[in-house]
């Protein structure tokens, strides 16, 4: 098992795209990762676009970086509502300021966006926030994933196992 004895946190909140959140976190358990969810309350329920519940261990708040060895956002519209959360903008920045991994994927770059560490970046997410990623300062790319450094980001559900082979790559040597 790669990741045994490596600890990661998958962000959540309503919405979020299912397979998004749930191919991750399985494949990451399959690799002997240990994996949190962290949402906006601990023990709460949250609902994907597509009805499946993802249940939180965590608030955003009582994370610590110095914890993890990567963070995961998925994407769906759930990004949408993450970002607003001061307590995550802080965690993603801390992430970044200490090179773990960060996993981004579909609509996840907005997260990033707002947590102002995608300047100078090569990335990718769905083509609809493209143009927000550019304006961010990333340089956008259309390939089903791309890393740079510890960020690793991909576009929508059938680039799954891409992102997830680079994703596995990066926290195995992190």
């Amino acid at each position: 098992m790669r990741l045994a004895g490596k600890k990661i946190i998958s962000l959540v909140h309503h919405d979020f795209e299912d397979l998004e959140l749930w191919y991750p976190i399985l494949r990451l358990k399959e690799e002997g990762a240990i994996v949190h969810l962290a949402g906006e309350k601990a023990n709460e329920t949250y609902i994907g676009k597509y009805g499946v519940p993802a249940l939180s261990d965590y608030e955003y708040g009582s994370i610590k970086a110095e914890e993890y060895d990567a963070i995961l956002v998925p994407g769906g519209w759930a990004p949408d509502k993450i970002r607003r959360f001061p307590e995550v903008i802080s965690l993603i920045q801390s992430m970044e300021e200490n090179k773990k991994t960060i996993g981004q994927i579909c609509h996840a770059g907005w997260v990033l966006i707002s947590a102002k560490i995608l300047h100078g970046k090569n990335v990718t997410s769905t083509p609809g926030i493209k143009d927000d990623m550019e304006n961010a300062g990333a340089t956008w790319i259309d390939k089903p994933v791309v890393v740079d450094g510890n960020l690793v980001s991909s576009r929508r559900p059938p680039d799954l196992p891409d992102y997830l082979r680079e994703l596995i790559n990066v926290i195995e040597k992190s």
